[in-house]
């Protein structure tokens, strides 16, 4: 992926959500993958937390990190797969302004690739709300080391060429504007 080294780097606060039912800091592999590459990219890890798989709680925090002006982007790990406890989907459609379809396609084109068919049961999910990105990927650390390696590490780089996610931030709330 290009990178025009004649920008700048500009680095993006990042919160990390782990939802599960069973883990805690100390055992959560998958948000100390994330949290590791953010800060190893540049970036900065803004918060960092554990919730159990319940759409209300997960919801909840969601909405207090869009809300605060110290966060541009959240991912999550944990609950976006198929079975009854995995609501971390229906958590991010009560509070998404704008679903990014483009990023669970990608997501599983390239987990299809590692992993086949088994990414059909990923409902990995990307999209914006209140100015604030917002990414829904498995639990598993691999699903997290894929999606930051070979997605998100370049769209989160403002030096990323064509085109990338941070130069868009400022337009995120055009429509407030205009009201």
């Amino acid at each position: 992926m290009p990178i025009d080294e004649s920008l700048p780097f500009l680095p993006v606060n990042i919160a990390v959500l782990t939802v599960s039912d069973t883990r805690d800091l100390a055992s959560d592999r998958s948000g100390q993958t994330l949290q590791e590459r953010i800060e190893g990219a540049g970036h900065r890890c803004a918060a960092r937390e554990i919730v159990r798989d319940e759409a209300e709680a997960i919801e909840a925090i969601l909405r207090r990190w869009i809300a605060d002006p110290a966060i541009d982007c959240v991912i999550t790990t944990g609950g976006t797969g198929i079975t009854g406890r995995d609501v971390t989907p229906e958590a991010f459609k009560r509070v998404l302004e704008k679903e990014i379809e483009g990023f669970g396609e990608l997501f599983r084109m390239l987990s299809y690739r590692k992993i086949g068919t088994s990414t059909m049961q990923s409902r990995a999910l990307g999209g914006v709300a209140g100015g604030t990105y917002l990414f829904a990927l498995p639990g598993s650390t691999g699903a997290c080391k894929d999606a930051w390696d070979d997605i998100l590490v370049f769209q989160l780089d403002a030096r990323h060429r064509p085109c990338n996610l941070v130069e868009l931030m400022p337009r995120l709330q055009e429509h407030l504007k205009a009201a």
